[in-house]
């Protein structure tokens, strides 16, 4: 019988992941398609956010349980040049059934360089894996 999660053991507002980089080529604009100038990419921040999110909350959730990103309300306020350690940060602030919301920020070595809010849904992996192949079974 699938083991229903409501409101997910371990997890409570307060607890925060981070995940650090360098800014290398492949974290630049022109690298994934982005911009042009040679500086940290919108969509590389948004995967930072993400990672922390997960180091932040993935260790408490059950086995075969994973959470997936399900909405990202960022901004990206200062450019990050290549060679610059970029920092991360998720915090829990609301648990709401499955759902998990986090304020996130990133900071490189000198100012802040983006922030908002992320929310991710917890889900049973082998049941969210049978939709995905009945989908794919339909095309």
């Amino acid at each position: 019988m699938e083991q229903r999660i409501q409101s997910p053991a371990g997890l409570t507002p307060g607890l925060v992941g981070r995940y650090v980089i360098v800014v290398a080529n492949e974290h630049t604009a022109p690298f994934v398609g982005s911009g042009k100038v040679r500086v940290l990419a919108t969509p590389v921040m948004i995967n930072l956010f993400e990672a922390a999110a997960l180091a932040c909350c993935e260790q408490h959730l059950p086995a075969g349980h994973q959470s997936l990103g399900i909405r990202l309300d960022v901004r990206h306020i200062a450019a990050t040049p290549v060679g610059m350690r970029v920092e991360a940060t998720a915090e829990l602030v609301k648990i709401d059934g499955r759902t998990l919301t986090f304020k996130v920020e990133a900071h490189d070595e000198r100012e802040l360089i983006g922030d908002g809010l992320h929310e991710r849904v917890v889900v049973n992996v082998e049941r969210f894996d049978e939709r995905v192949q009945k989908k794919l079974a339909r095309s």
